[in-house]
């Protein structure tokens, strides 16, 4: 089968080609991805190369399709999976094929596995490990948003504190948890505090999102209006710690606001923190707003393998102060997100700013660092670059700018109706 995808063949060696796909095998399942939402962790495997712990070390002679959040359709079921899949199911990945305790997994590793082509292979490790989920979502967009609102599902579950002199390990966030989110306004934490307010487990009572870009802290602000989430009792401030003169001092002071019950820790400071950048001197502002019994995870990956920052060491023996931290999630995570956006109870749409289509995979992972907004959303059939939501009107195809109009009659936001609109209008093509 002639299939065009999107290859990796070596650091910043992307090549968008037409390849021959073999037949499917009998444990195999022949899929026809629709959407990937690109991901940081795919820039990092072309710009890293054969280095990257997940990628094939002879990436040269073998080549994968990149794209790893993505969703689509079953095409063709290999004999072993029949009583399992059946050709016509939308379909759902979880990636990391952490019960075979192997790094292998789709969009890294395998040669025709990946979100960026227009057929794809699923190899037998992934129905082994439960990994491919199917489901009933709305939109394909969602299908591909349910993989790195899992990687914070998991990050916020792996939350955990303790009860003092009874070796108790208490999972979850805190009860009342005073939370923040650093430098959280980007997509991966846009992400987390998605989860994080609209989980039915338990949801902080207060929530501090920082980052030093204005324009994305205003953005983040229109799509979670703190006054929607104050009428449920909780407490969301957006801050830019970039115009503070001590973000340690007033983040401290912040952690006391929209507390009216007594708090499971003493003083100031927050109880649960997501770092969501790679950084030292985050690290160090993580530490130093932690509070008594609280826990900090670094959840943003880092490329420096030596990346080093101080730890009040004083603090984790006398306040009992916990550092972890999360990569990827589980199917279990998975199957949550997608249950909670079946309900209707958590819509991601929010996180979308870009879409298109195969030809803007190469330049859009190549400079995704430097591309601004949200999540990238490529639609694997469609020949479109990539472009932001709000500059859809301005385009010259009519369809596009009746696109436009949708997403603007929606408050700028991304929708099921716009996916399907956009699919039915370039079908044809």
């Amino acid at each position: 089968m002639k299939v065009k995808g999107v290859r990796v063949y070596g650091k910043a060696d992307l090549r968008m080609e037409e390849f021959e796909l073999p037949s499917v095998r009998e444990d195999e399942i022949l899929v026809r991805p629709v959407t990937d939402s690109v991901c940081m962790s795919t820039n990092k495997l072309v710009m890293m190369g054969q280095e990257n712990d997940r990628a094939h070390k002879d990436m040269g002679n073998h080549p994968c399709i990149i794209g790893h959040e993505f969703c689509g359709r079953i095409l063709e079921v290999g004999d072993r999976w029949k009583e399992v899949y059946k050709p016509g199911d939308m379909f759902i990945i979880q990636p990391a094929l952490n019960s075979l305790g192997i790094p292998d997994s789709p969009g890294f590793t395998f040669p025709y596995c990946g979100g960026n082509a227009t057929l794809a292979i699923m190899p037998h490790e992934v129905m082994e490990t439960g990994n491919l989920i199917t489901c009933a979502l709305p939109a394909y967009y969602m299908g591909s948003l349910a993989e790195p609102l899992s990687t914070v599902c998991c990050a916020i579950n792996a939350f955990f504190h303790t009860t003092p002199g009874y070796y108790e390990y208490l999972p979850g966030i805190a009860e009342n948890s005073r939370m923040a989110v650093l430098a959280g306004a980007g997509p991966m934490g846009l992400a987390a505090v998605s989860y994080a307010l609209h989980n039915e487990k338990r949801n902080p009572k207060l929530l501090v999102v920082t980052d030093i870009d204005e324009e994305r802290l205003r953005r983040a602000a229109r799509v979670f209006p703190p006054e929607k989430y104050a009428a449920r009792g909780i407490t969301l401030l957006f801050v830019n710690t970039g115009s503070m003169k001590d973000p340690v001092r007033e983040l401290r002071q912040l952690s006391r606001q929209g507390i009216q019950e007594k708090n499971s820790t003493a003083g100031d400071g927050f109880d649960d923190i997501l770092v969501m950048a790679p950084t030292e001197p985050l690290l160090v502002q993580a530490d130093e707003i932690l509070a008594v019994n609280g826990c900090l995870n670094f959840f943003a990956g880092p490329r420096d393998t030596g990346l080093k920052a101080p730890v009040n060491y004083f603090r984790v023996h006398y306040d009992s102060t916990h550092i972890i931290g999360t990569k990827g999630g589980t199917d279990r995570d998975m199957r949550e997100v997608a249950d909670l956006m079946t309900r209707g109870v958590l819509d991601p749409s929010s996180l979308i700013t870009h879409i298109g289509g195969l030809p803007a995979v190469r330049e859009t992972v190549l400079n995704l660092p430097q591309i601004p907004g949200g999540k990238k959303m490529i639609y694997a059939h469609l020949d479109l670059p990539l472009m932001a939501l709000d500059e859809l009107e301005q385009q010259e195809d009519p369809r596009l700018r009746r696109l436009g109009e949708m997403v603007r009659d929606n408050d700028g936001v991304w929708s099921p109706d716009c996916e399907h609109y956009l699919l039915q209008a370039f079908a044809a093509e």
